[in-house]
């Protein structure tokens, strides 16, 4: 599930293998998030040792289970060397047990430097590689057209944020393009567009980031713009979003979406942790029957 080499040596695109994981696996995407109050409910230490054992342990209970997870980069980057080596490891086991994997880095920048992200997090046999990465487009959808191409060469996915639940990124995402290809439009919408030129039918490999708790019409978006755009969609379970919001919040689009589960699972502990992943993926396969 995790290889990019198809059977007769073609690279797959990211967006057929995330296709084939909706089909066998369902949407669920576990958050891999070591907070450090989680590490001590757990019993684990708030270390590079901590956290560890903390991503084997969700690596663990989610195979076999689901096909998606999703390390938050950010709770072991705290830990500088020994977090990244956490990391490396919980990375490596995911994709050693079929799980296809996000890194949630958010990067983003321009030339170069954002190429270099892109090799760290994209390219095969790399000590981060991941199956996808989030994204940051705030210097234009175009600083990513590196990230974009090397991608698309090794069968990988991006996701980039667009509309996401926080308060404060309203102004921005909604505010209207005064210029250009995509003149009267919302920043939000425009990042759509823009990815949707590189998506191929039925699902493209360059995803958007689009909260679970925010309306599509708000961010001037609709699910007829995600026809082929995979779609990460955070915010279920502790952040207040419900699997029977789903398609009033994605319409037609709701058959794209990773939808993302992080504290909500992760608080069960250790010891239930693997059934509270069996639990929360039989709810979300009645809403998606519904």
């Amino acid at each position: 599930m995790n290889s990019a080499t198809g059977s007769a040596g073609r690279i797959e695109t990211f967006g057929e293998r995330l296709a084939s994981v909706f089909e066998t696996s369902g949407h669920l995407c576990v958050g891999i998030d070591p907070h450090p109050y989680l590490l001590g409910e757990w019993g684990f230490p708030d270390s590079g040792k901590g956290l560890r054992e903390f991503g084997l342990r969700v690596v663990e209970a989610a195979h076999g289970q689901i096909g998606i997870v999703k390390p938050q980069v950010a709770f072991f980057e705290r830990h500088g060397s020994a977090g990244y080596e956490a990391l490396e490891v919980t990375l490596a086991a995911a994709r050693q047990a079929g799980l296809l994997v996000i890194a949630d880095a958010k990067r983003g920048d321009l030339g170069t430097s954002v190429e270099a992200y892109a090799q760290s997090w994209l390219t095969p046999g790399a000590p981060l590689e991941a199956d996808a990465m989030t994204v940051s487009a705030f210097q234009g959808v175009g600083s990513l057209a590196a990230p974009i191409l090397l991608a698309t060469e090794y069968g990988k996915g991006l996701f980039v944020l667009a509309a996401t639940s926080n308060p404060e990124s309203f102004a921005t995402q909604t505010a209207i393009v005064g210029s250009g290809e995509y003149l009267a439009r919302t920043v939000a919408a425009s990042i759509v567009a823009e990815m949707n030129k590189s998506n191929v039918s039925p699902l493209g490999s360059f995803g958007v980031v689009i909260g679970a708790t925010v309306t599509l019409a708000d961010f001037g978006l609709s699910d007829r713009d995600l026809v082929t755009t995979p779609i990460l969609a955070p915010g279920f379970g502790f952040q207040g979003a419900d699997f029977a919001s789903l398609r009033s919040t994605y319409g037609s689009a709701t058959s794209n979406t990773v939808v993302s589960s992080s504290r909500g699972i992760l608080e069960a502990g250790p010891g239930a942790l693997r059934d509270a992943i069996t639990a929360q993926s039989a709810k979300l396969a009645l809403a998606f029957s519904a």
